[in-house]
């Protein structure tokens, strides 16, 4: 294999740079091309593509975002697309392709390969962390520090108002943001789309252990059974008329900044181990951690079924109240 594509497509993860880094270098290091698809999909239908070199990914491992774009594209969600991404990948001569994002990505990537017969190498980025059979994503520990951050800023206020402050963080469906940002926070609730909210239950919560004497922070995720955070305090508020109740999204936020030096490594890793398995010849495979390892799995996992935090976890929380 002499020449091959990336692309970084759905929404952006810190250390996918990281990621396009390593596998352009790792790619010229073996005397191979490296072509960067602009846009995600979309540049595969409009053609719009570039050779990357050791220029192009110097200096880049420490920004956030995708230097080569992304975006969410309707007409590859069709045969006929699908087929003029084909088309421009054989006038490039494109022998394999890596794909870098999240459960749509990878479904999209799954059913490109299969119709066309293309090589195709997943590899996961999204701060959700909720693809099935790994332990991270890239861009997920960016993701919860970001969120650690903000919180710990916003108790300042909480504390000195005694105010209970709903703080809504990212993650479409998947509580593993929410969970584990409320953990490291020291948040007195959290609420994810895993567990049922009991509205109820949480008002009590709020009455025993804060008795309007001090400052809470209740971490929910945007996926939430209950609602965003502004319908659930809202919820919360007729039971509760003597508390100072307020909100903040975090929103896009989340995804932005420097990556850590963990989803700078993870995706530096995961970015060689692509190439390779290209060079290989082995295709429908997405890159995953184990346990510190990198491994892969079948790319069916990912777009078949999505990953769910640990829920046994919210007993650290429990536990860690205080009613005094």
């Amino acid at each position: 294999m002499k020449k091959i594509a990336v692309l970084t497509s759905g929404g952006d993860a810190p250390g996918m740079n990281a990621c396009i880094r390593a596998i352009t270098k790792y790619c010229l290091n073996q005397n191979m091309e490296c072509i960067g698809i602009l846009d995600g999909f979309d540049g595969l239908i409009k053609q719009r593509s570039t050779n990357l070199n050791y220029d192009d990914v110097n200096n880049i491992i420490q920004k956030g975002g995708t230097i080569l774009g992304s975006a969410r594209s309707k007409e590859f969600q069709t045969k006929e697309g699908r087929k003029q991404a084909f088309e421009y990948l054989q006038q490039l001569a494109v022998e394999g392709m890596i794909v870098i994002g999240g459960n749509g990505s990878l479904t999209g990537a799954k059913i490109f390969g299969d119709e066309f017969n293309v090589p195709i190498i997943g590899i996961p980025g999204t701060i959700d962390n909720d693809i099935f059979g790994t332990d991270h994503t890239i861009g997920y520990d960016t993701a919860v520090n970001t969120v650690i951050e903000a919180v710990d800023k916003i108790r300042d206020t909480a504390s000195s108002h005694k105010r209970v402050f709903f703080v809504e963080v990212m993650g479409r469906d998947s509580g593993f943001i929410a969970l584990n940002a409320a953990i490291a926070s020291g948040a007195e609730s959290v609420l994810i789309p895993e567990e049922v909210t009991d509205i109820q239950a949480l008002v009590e919560n709020i009455k025993e252990f804060n008795k309007g004497k001090r400052g809470s922070i209740i971490i929910v995720a945007e996926g939430d059974d209950a609602g965003d955070a502004l319908t659930i305090m809202k919820k919360v508020k007729p039971f509760l008329p003597d508390y100072d109740l307020r909100t903040t999204v975090l929103g896009h936020l989340q995804r932005g900044g420097n990556p850590s030096a963990y989803d700078r490594i993870i995706a530096s890793r995961m970015g060689i181990k692509a190439v390779e398995l290209l060079v290989e010849n082995q295709t429908n495979l997405y890159i995953a951690t184990k346990g510190g390892k990198i491994i892969t799995q079948p790319i069916d996992y990912a777009t078949q079924k999505s990953g769910a935090p640990n829920a046994s976890k919210l007993e650290v929380i429990e536990q860690l109240r205080t009613k005094k």
